[in-house]
């Protein structure tokens, strides 16, 4: 095999099983700052024996298998970790590494340690985020500050700190119990949904999805749910990704081309996700009380009960944003109710909402506001102001596939493609 096609088979496998490989690592020597060089050692090690042996069989497994190999050797070297190491030698297996998960519903353990760990509250609500997304979602520190919206050093420096305030504060590496746990939930949840929407529409880059990052959030929310019964949050968080998650196959055409919610084929939403969404908004509870992931639950479930397009109850689904704004109030929210609103009494009605967002701060680099108000103009048959707004948005986003939709909208003469122009199948809260 070629050094390009190994260096890329190996880039592919890394983003996969980084999360799995640190979170192993870190079972051994206890700090997630040292965990992470150590699998980026694995890696370097990879890039220096596959191109002359070639990529095994079980890559992911050579990996993990490298990098914990390197931890206990890391232990024993350390005086100070005598005992630890008496821990590990009776607990760790020197030749294994932890498997695949054996089903869709399953989770790696560790994973699960991982981000309660990095969500711990001894680190502000963003370091939490940034360190999450970094050490379970794969994303580069690039990747997070566009997600983020700051700069890159301003990223970097929020994971350096967030590594030696857990090494500090001896964080355990554990899913913690009773109060504790609850305490992290609301901060585990968000790092989830966080990861699970880079996933699902691309910050930037070529690709609108990147699949394997939804997998990673799916698995994590069903483990949380599993793992916390009686929290209905954690039921509302895995409802919405499933019945998210359902509609990834119609959401791209040929080349990765984004396909508009009004343009996909229902039939190739994926109906075992769909009802098992459905199952998981139903363990959420119900009626008013629902917290705001089982309200962007129900909402999802609203589309996915629709044999078509034509037939979404918009009403239904403008009153849940309405209550979702009424328990975690954003500018994002308010223009997706924005979005309901037009398609429930016309765009004449929506445009005053979206016209009082343009004011917003967090909003003024956010592609979908012109997107939307595009579509809304379109929609009133004002051509021009749509195209311009349509061409500011493809100015402001930085992902290509969504950037060559809203080209092509901005060359439309003022035809609708659904509301919001892109997207529009993205229910969701900042």
């Amino acid at each position: 095999m070629e050094g390009v096609t190994v260096r890329s088979t190996l880039e592919t496998v890394f983003r996969m099983e980084s999360a799995r490989i640190i979170a192993t690592v870190t079972r051994v020597v206890r700090d997630v700052g040292i965990a992470e060089e150590i699998a980026q050692d694995a890696l370097v090690a990879a890039l220096e024996q596959w191109p002359r042996t070639g990529v095994p069989d079980n890559p992911g497994a050579w990996l993990t298998a490298t990098a914990k190999h390197r931890a206990v050797d890391l232990v024993r070297r350390r005086e100070t970790y005598a005992r630890k190491l008496a821990e590990v030698g009776r607990a760790l297996p020197e030749e294994s590494y932890d498997p695949e998960p054996s089903g869709p519903g399953d989770i790696d353990d560790d994973v699960l340690r991982l981000v309660f760990t990095t969500c711990h509250p001894v680190l502000s609500a963003e370091a939490r985020a940034a360190l999450t997304l970094r050490l379970v979602g794969g994303l580069r520190t690039d990747e997070i500050a566009r997600a983020f919206l700051v700069p890159e050093a301003t990223v970097a420096a929020r994971i350096t700190r967030a590594k030696r305030a857990l090494a500090k504060a001896g964080v355990e590496f554990e899913v913690p119990y009773g109060a504790e746990r609850a305490a992290r939930l609301d901060s585990v949840l968000e790092v989830v949904y966080l990861v699970f929407n880079e996933g699902y529409a691309a910050t930037a880059g070529d690709d609108l999805l990147r699949p394997g990052l939804c997998e990673d959030a799916l698995r994590l929310a069903r483990g949380l749910a599993a793992l916390m019964p009686g929290e209905s949050e954690a039921h509302g968080l895995a409802a919405l990704l499933e019945l998210q998650a359902s509609r990834a196959p119609a959401r791209t055409g040929p080349g990765g081309r984004p396909v508009l919610l009004a343009d996909q084929d229902r039939s190739r939403w994926n109906r075992l996700l769909v009802r098992r969404g459905y199952d998981a908004l139903a363990r959420a509870g119900g009626g008013r009380g629902y917290g705001p992931y089982a309200l962007q639950a129900a909402i999802a479930a609203c589309h996915a009960r629709a044999g078509s397009y034509a037939e979404t109850d918009w009403a239904v689904i403008a009153g849940l944003y309405g209550r979702l704004m009424e328990l975690a109030p954003s500018p994002v929210v308010e223009l997706n109710r924005a979005v309901a609103v037009s398609m429930a009494e016309g765009p004449a009605a929506a445009l005053p909402i979206v016209d009082a967002l343009a004011a917003e701060p967090a909003l003024d680099r956010y592609h979908l506001l012109p997107s939307v108000r595009g579509d809304l103009l379109a929609r009133l048959g004002r051509a021009d102001e749509a195209r311009a707004e349509f061409a500011r948005a493809a100015e402001l986003t930085r992902n290509e596939s969504e950037r060559a939709l809203l080209r092509g909208r901005a060359g439309e003469s003022g035809e609708s493609g659904g509301p919001g122009g892109v997207r529009a199948d993205r229910d969701g809260r900042p």
